[in-house]
């Protein structure tokens, strides 16, 4: 099973790292040609606007479109997850997304660097313990539309984390807590996506 992490900008090395743990081949992706050799794509945390540029200027936005389009499984944390929502509220001029995710999102919806926090999420399906969970200029799920499903929620109510079909997205970076189940969970949409293939 090969795993792509997008690595035009952000922490795609965190990412690489935690798949390598758990067994995956990973393969940095910065060219077309590069997605074409996986099975899965994550695309990492970092600046949104920052990134849906260099994904114009690289030639990835209309493959990564077509990818999300095929079914290829794609997990998105922070910034990832904004690229992959449908909708940005407050997105700057020009700012595109790859979509996907039946979802409108708020960038930075918990306030500047210096407003990041900690908390323990209860994830339903992983069951067991709470999700240990650190936002860093975090987005929210503003709204899901009927196609996508809420999986985590702060305590306002708020959504975090989602899924849809083989797409998945979070608020937070489990990348960099030592939790994995995101990512073992993740990897599971890929190997199923494989056997149906």
């Amino acid at each position: 099973m090969s795993i792509g992490v997008l690595a035009l900008q952000g922490d795609f090395r965190e990412h690489a790292s935690v798949l390598r743990s758990l067994g995956a081949e990973v393969e940095l992706v910065r060219r077309p040609a590069e997605l074409d050799r996986v099975d899965g794509l994550v695309i990492p945390g970092g600046e949104s606007t920052v990134m849906d540029k260099l994904s114009r200027a690289f030639g990835m936005a209309g493959p990564l479109k077509d990818a999300v389009r095929s079914g290829m499984p794609v997990y998105g944390t922070c910034a990832g997850l904004i690229m992959l929502s449908d909708t940005i509220l407050d997105g700057i001029a020009g700012q595109q997304t790859i979509g996907g995710l039946d979802i409108t999102v708020r960038r930075n919806a918990f306030g500047h660097q210096t407003s990041s926090f900690e908390t323990d999420l209860d994830v339903p399906v992983f069951g067991g313990k709470p999700v240990h969970a650190v936002f860093i200029r975090a987005p929210i799920v503003d709204t899901i539309g009927p196609g996508a499903t809420a999986l985590a929620t702060v305590a306002d109510g708020r959504c975090v984390a989602v899924e849809q079909g083989n797409l998945l997205g979070t608020s937070f970076h489990p990348e960099i807590t030592g939790e994995f189940r995101f990512h073992e969970y993740f990897l599971q949409k890929v190997s199923n996506a494989a056997f149906r293939a």
